[in-house]
């Protein structure tokens, strides 16, 4: 039995390893990624945390060599339901449980002549984003991706988000 988990786990290595460093991949996004960081760029220029997911946030994101994706940030420091049932939380519950995610699947197209990613989106945690197209300025810089959502207009602020590829050792 421990011959197959040790076959059954080097070849999830393999596969893996194949999807992470594959340089034949048709997507030159392909891999999974963890968060860096979740930032604010300010109208200034300048950068702050974002307070939606808070100076620890945790992300995930996985595309695969097609380009579809599947994307999670959280708030690490959600507060946990009282009655320990997500059926029977209080409104601030659901509140924080909801503005402290982000999380959608899909497929993402690559513009490089443009700079421009689009996230064309399946479904989401935030059901008003299903079936959803959505553009960010991105930057790609050896193993690590950054990309802007466009420009709140009533702030002037964008959210920024910083992934790092992960490397199988």
């Amino acid at each position: 039995m421990k011959k197959i988990l040790t076959l059954i786990g080097l070849f999830g290595s393999l596969i893996c390893a194949n999807a992470q460093t594959n340089s034949n991949s048709p997507f030159p996004l392909a891999g999974t990624w963890t968060l860096k960081a979740a930032q604010v760029l300010l109208a200034d220029g300048s950068y702050a945390v974002d307070t939606a997911y808070g100076k620890n946030a945790k992300g995930i994101l996985m595309i695969d060599g097609n380009g579809q994706y599947s994307l999670q940030i959280f708030r690490p420091e959600r507060p946990k339901f009282a009655s320990g049932n997500k059926t029977q939380g209080t409104a601030e519950e659901y509140r924080s449980s909801l503005l402290g995610i982000s999380t959608h699947v899909g497929h993402i197209k690559l513009d490089p002549v443009n700079n421009t990613l689009q996230f064309n989106i399946d479904y989401a945690a935030f059901p008003n984003w299903d079936n959803t197209s959505q553009n960010r300025k991105f930057r790609l810089s050896g193993d690590e991706l950054y990309y802007e959502v466009p420009v709140k207009s009533a702030t002037g602020t964008s959210a920024v988000s910083v992934w790092t590829r992960v490397k199988i050792q």
